[in-house]
């Protein structure tokens, strides 16, 4: 037996991604965003209400994304909570913000991997904007890569947000190859 929950989306997981920008004195400012991915191989959608990451992106149309990781669970949970109107999100968590070589937007040194976007796209969808962002470059730390020189998902412990129950967790164990495990029904 099934039970309706109404309209409550629940899909799961949702990434963790933390958005970096800068305001219009070239401070830089984080904020936790849930609400996003992938659209495309090279391009990342967020969605994000009023905020000053919103002015920030409107005004440089650039902006960094970077997973958060377990080793940073409090600072990016800092980021969803503080609010970079009225407090130097940048400063009071310690974190390390340099300018990117690609975009004109921070990279945080601690996270591991961090996509560099250009603003493709700006949709408006009633008080909340979609930024469609070009990925124009992708940085990882080595020691984050497998043999091969991929990413290695079990050494970052990217964290993904349980929405149901206001929690944090970790990507988990491997149940199936993609492109291989539905082969049994072919």
């Amino acid at each position: 037996m099934k039970k309706n929950l109404g309209s409550a989306g629940e899909l799961f997981p949702q990434s963790v991604f933390i958005v970096a920008s800068y305001d219009d004195d070239g401070v830089p400012n984080a904020m936790n965003v849930a609400w996003g991915g992938e659209c495309t191989r090279n391009e990342i959608c967020i969605n994000i209400g009023d905020h000053k990451t919103t002015d920030n992106i409107l005004a440089r149309s650039a902006f960094t994304v970077a997973p958060a990781d377990a080793a940073h669970v409090v600072e990016a949970d800092y980021f969803g909570m503080a609010t970079g109107r009225k407090t130097n999100k940048a400063e009071k968590s310690g974190l390390t913000f340099v300018k990117s070589e690609f975009v004109d937007a921070p990279v945080i040194e601690e996270f591991p991997l961090t996509m560099e976007c250009t603003v493709k796209e700006v949709q408006d969808w009633g008080g909340e904007k979609r930024f469609i962002g070009k990925i124009v470059n992708t940085q990882v730390d080595e020691s984050m890569l497998d043999a091969d020189g991929d990413v290695d998902f079990d050494k970052m412990r990217p964290l993904i947000y349980d929405s149901t129950h206001r929690v944090y967790r970790v990507v988990g164990d491997v149940v199936g190859g993609a492109w291989d495990a539905g082969k049994a029904l072919m």
